[in-house]
């Protein structure tokens, strides 16, 4: 192959690059450059070749001064640049942003004799990137209490609630249908308390058969039954000094019952197989979604154990009674679901909101969840309309309930009241005030400066 083929093969090998290429001598002219160049500066060969590289305005280009007074590349100077992001402007005034790659062209005795450039356009990776950032952004300036989100009075009732629970010692049950977020009020009574930084320990008392659940809740000494090869610490054990959360705590065994009583009562426990008391500092934290009253009256549930964890219920409302905070929850499981998701997706419509605004929500908002992660998957692009949403959500009439935003001054005075009280009950300390709001310390000077509680 003569010098000629191999010359005009180059070329078509360079215009089918993806990448833009461009050559240019020292001086910093350019003297060739590919098709996909063309494409992302909008300027075609016989524009740009001849003219200045800085034509570009690259905002990562560095100039320098030779002796003789023209001015050049650093890069010349530097050799090589490697995968730099920069952006250049096209020739219609639009900013590309671009992933510069270049290095010096030498001839057979050193001599620099121009530079090679490619660049690769990431301007959708980097709106992509500032979407994210945005959208991350939004999610941390929502009014969220430890993760949970409701401008409702019943869920700022709840919030109160939570408060209030934290700056006790006593035993917290938490009544509320599947799916309402009984465990993140769980955790945000652990969290908020004198206790948040010792041990938080979780045990679902439907999930293990009574022995099981005995060896789950106090440890087992070595023999204690077949399987135990080494003694084991129970949950209670590891939770000292902090909360044990007991999910599901309505089907607890009537013998398991009994001998939780005497850990309420007395602050010991015992290892299976054991009979020595080891004392403990564990405050319950009990969660259920049944009616303990027919359990007693059905003789599964034990008064006297029932009184002694009933000492500060919380009632988490079901979604339905609570759809003025739909839209709030919508929004923010959307942006957390494109903060996962490849898609591309613009929105939640009027239609579909209204849609789920008048949805019933028998899982509630695990279920509201799981509707935009479904939402995600059947939506192409574009806004979710109510093609998108599940089909049992989909098939209900909207009706004509309109969704109560209570005004801004109401709301305004619950949160200036919260940020006060809990300031002074922290000596004005905002960090930890944050902690007891649940909230950023961000969250808590913006709060601050807006409601004017300097002190």
């Amino acid at each position: 192959m003569n010098t000629f083929d191999l010359n005009y093969y180059w070329k078509s090998v360079v215009d089918t690059i993806q990448d833009g290429v461009m050559i240019v001598n020292p001086e910093g002219i350019v003297i060739s450059a590919n098709r996909a160049f063309e494409e992302i500066t909008g300027y075609v060969r016989h524009e740009i070749v001849g003219k200045r590289c800085t034509t570009l305005n690259c905002t990562s280009c560095e100039i320098a001064r030779r002796e003789e007074g023209c001015h050049w590349c650093v890069m010349f100077k530097k050799g090589h640049l490697n995968r730099q992001k920069c952006s250049i402007t096209r020739k219609d005034g639009r900013i590309v942003h671009i992933l510069k790659n270049a290095s010096v062209l030498r001839d057979t005795d050193g001599e620099v004799t121009g530079a090679v450039e490619t660049m690769t356009d990431i301007t959708d990776l980097v709106a992509k990137d500032t979407q994210i950032e945005s959208y991350r952004r939004e999610l941390d300036a929502e009014d969220r209490f430890y993760g949970m989100i409701g401008i409702s009075d019943s869920m700022q009732r709840v919030f109160e609630l939570i408060s209030n629970a934290a700056r006790s010692d006593a035993p917290v049950i938490i009544y509320g249908e599947s799916g309402t977020g009984k465990e993140m009020v769980a955790r945000a009574i652990h969290a908020a308390g004198a206790r948040g930084r010792q041990p938080y320990m979780k045990v679902n008392c439907a999930a293990l058969n009574e022995s099981l659940l005995e060896s789950e809740l106090f440890g087992h000494v070595k023999g204690a039954y077949t399987g135990a090869h080494k003694s084991r610490e129970g949950r209670f054990e590891a939770a000292n000094g902090g909360d044990i959360f007991l999910d599901e705590i309505g089907d607890l065994p009537l013998s398991t019952q009994v001998k939780l009583l005497r850990v309420l009562e007395e602050k010991v426990v015992e290892r299976v197989g054991d009979n020595r008391s080891i004392n403990v500092d564990v405050r319950i934290i009990s969660a259920t979604n049944r009616h303990l009253s027919d359990l007693i009256a059905e003789g599964s549930f034990r008064e006297d154990f029932y009184y002694r964890i009933n000492v500060i219920p919380i009632r988490v409302p079901p979604l339905r009674e609570r759809f003025e905070d739909i839209p709030l929850l919508a929004r923010s499981f959307f942006n957390r679901t494109l903060l996962k998701s490849d898609k591309k997706l613009g929105g939640i419509s009027k239609t579909a909101m209204d849609y789920l605004v008048a949805y019933h929500w028998p899982g509630n908002v695990r279920e509201l969840k799981s509707a935009f992660e479904f939402a995600f998957v059947s939506c192409p692009g574009g806004m979710i309309g109510t093609d998108h949403l599940p089909p049992q959500i989909s098939a209900t009439l909207p009706t004509c309930r309109e969704v109560r935003i209570p005004p801004a001054e109401s709301m305004d005075d619950v949160k200036r009241r919260r940020l006060t009280e809990a300031l002074k009950q922290t000596n004005g300390n905002r960090s930890e005030a944050a902690r007891l709001l649940g909230l950023s310390r961000t969250s808590v000077w913006n709060q601050i400066k807006k409601y004017n509680l300097y002190r």
